[in-house]
């Protein structure tokens, strides 16, 4: 089993090369999975706690935390929740994470 690595260096955009289109900005209180394009897929808007199966979500997508209050998340390779990292609470856009081997993400208080 692969093993999720992330950097705890978080910036706080993409910065867009003169004349690219703005990224599409992930909404407050929720965790989002970005396209490299910049746009967000309305199903990869993840607002409620608990665990989220992804649907069809392959290759590097950049993960962008906009939770409040410190609140945390989990990738996790197995459906429902099951198998999963450590708990990251930064918020902000994380490094580029390959999806291919995840298959859920869990949002924490």
């Amino acid at each position: 089993m692969a093993m999720i690595t992330l950097s705890l260096a978080v910036g706080t955009g993409i910065a867009a090369a003169p004349g690219a289109a703005a990224a599409t900005p992930c909404p407050s209180g929720a965790v989002c999975i970005r396209e490299f394009g910049g746009d967000i897929l309305s199903k990869n808007i993840f607002y409620s706690y608990g665990a989220h199966n992804l649907d069809n979500v392959t290759g590097y997508h950049i993960l962008v935390n906009s939770q409040t209050g410190g609140a945390g998340l989990k990738f996790c390779y197995g459906y429902d929740g099951t198998d999963c990292s450590i708990t990251y609470r930064n918020k902000g856009e994380y490094p580029a994470i390959d999806f291919t081997p995840i298959n859920s993400i869990v949002l924490l208080p």
